[in-house]
């Protein structure tokens, strides 16, 4: 089970003050030194966090899988994608001025042209993740498009893990249930934290991959980033 570090954050601290501190180049690299699996960014088109020259700089610096999450609507998203090809994309619904991702695809309407991307990213030898919610049906779509994996949104979980762990995971168990029968491979993402993802890691069946952004950079504010990272994982074993 590998954790992917999404370095989003680090570039909207640089973005405030401009300049170049934090150095999210040295902060990616950083990340793969202290333990990460994987970096993730999530470019967008105004560019307010991880810009387009970031992802580019990257993909030259880091040795993990690198993963490029966006909306394929954006043809800019598009190009960077196909001319960076990273370890895998990860098509997110999400608008331009959203701060962050909401919801997942609806498989089934928008299966003709999630099938176009997957095939445009796949011919390329990039790893193709669609982000749904845990719907066994979204699912139950999402492998008619050829997807090799589809990322369960977990925010919903991560609201009612607060009160009702047991009541938290079970749509979310069957979800991976049903992309274990299906061929489909399995990630997560989406305000996992510290306090939640040991026991969503302990209970999703065949889970591959966690992509953790917010809540890891902030607790780095208080524990340091290795430190961090080191706890992170230690929640995945």
């Amino acid at each position: 089970m590998k954790l992917s570090v999404n370095i989003n954050k680090i570039a909207t601290l640089r973005n405030a003050r401009g300049g170049n501190n934090p150095d999210v180049i040295k902060a990616a690299t950083h990340c793969e030194m202290f333990g990460a699996d994987g970096i993730t960014v999530h470019p967008r088109p105004d560019e307010r966090h991880i810009r387009y020259d970031d992802v580019r700089a990257i993909k030259k610096a880091i040795n993990v899988e690198f993963n490029i999450e966006g909306n394929p609507l954006e043809q800019s998203f598009i190009d960077l994608v196909l001319e960076v090809k990273p370890t895998q994309v990860t098509l997110v619904p999400d608008s331009s001025q959203q701060i962050t991702s909401n919801h997942g695809w609806d498989t089934q309407k928008h299966k003709v042209f999630l099938t176009e991307m997957v095939a445009l990213f796949t011919a390329q030898g990039i790893r193709v993740s669609i982000f749904v919610d845990p719907h066994i049906g979204m699912i139950e779509h999402a492998k008619e498009t050829a997807t090799h994996r589809v990322e369960l949104y977990t925010e919903m979980y991560a609201k009612q893990f607060i009160t009702h762990p047991s009541n938290a995971i079970s749509q979310y168990v069957l979800a991976a249930q049903r992309a274990y029968e299906l061929g489909i491979e399995l990630n997560a993402g989406h305000d996992l934290d510290l306090h939640n993802l040991t026991y969503f890691a302990t209970h999703i069946p065949h889970l591959k991959e966690v992509s953790i952004g917010h809540a890891l950079i902030s607790d780095a504010l208080y524990l340091g980033l290795e430190n961090t990272i080191q706890l992170y994982k230690r929640c995945l074993q």
